[in-house]
């Protein structure tokens, strides 16, 4: 049986190849709800749903739930016509981290629609170092150099 990781790998595969990504909002809060809910639904009883709780990895404390919906509502008006404008929003967006669960691989598809649309470029994801890329999105708070 597959883990909720391989489920959501294998829905993330078929977004790409539907229409329903046409229909996403992009860059803005709505859209990664929408991203959200498409890749967890039936996963995650809070699937596309803002978390109601705040959060924590290791020692680093996500947006205060107090001001979480403040700061999803400025993210989303962030702009976004260069690759340093969209690095700075992907930045904020991981600090919000909306989501009790699911947030990086959410993220990925956010940033990778409005790369597209915005600079028409595409990222491959298979040439990123993984180990690399998630200690660059642990300093990107203090660092946005190294995404």
């Amino acid at each position: 049986m597959q883990n909720i990781d391989e489920i959501s790998k294998d829905r993330a595969l078929k977004l790409f190849g539907s229409k329903e990504i046409e229909s996403f909002e992009i860059g803005t809060t709505k859209g990664m709800k929408q991203i959200h809910g498409y890749l967890f639904e039936k996963l995650y009883d809070f699937a596309g749903q803002i978390r109601t709780k705040d959060i924590s990895k290791g020692d680093f404390r996500f947006a205060s739930l107090l001001y979480l919906e403040d700061s999803l509502n400025k993210i989303s008006k962030m702009p976004e016509e260069t690759f340093e404008n969209i690095v700075a929003k992907y930045v904020e967006m991981n600090i919000a981290h909306p989501f009790m669960e699911g947030n990086g691989r959410s993220m990925r598809i956010w940033l990778d629609l409005i790369i597209k649309k915005s600079i028409k470029q595409c990222i491959d994801w298979s040439k990123v170092d993984k180990a690399n890329y998630l200690n660059a999105m642990q300093r990107s708070p203090v660092n946005d150099l190294e995404i």
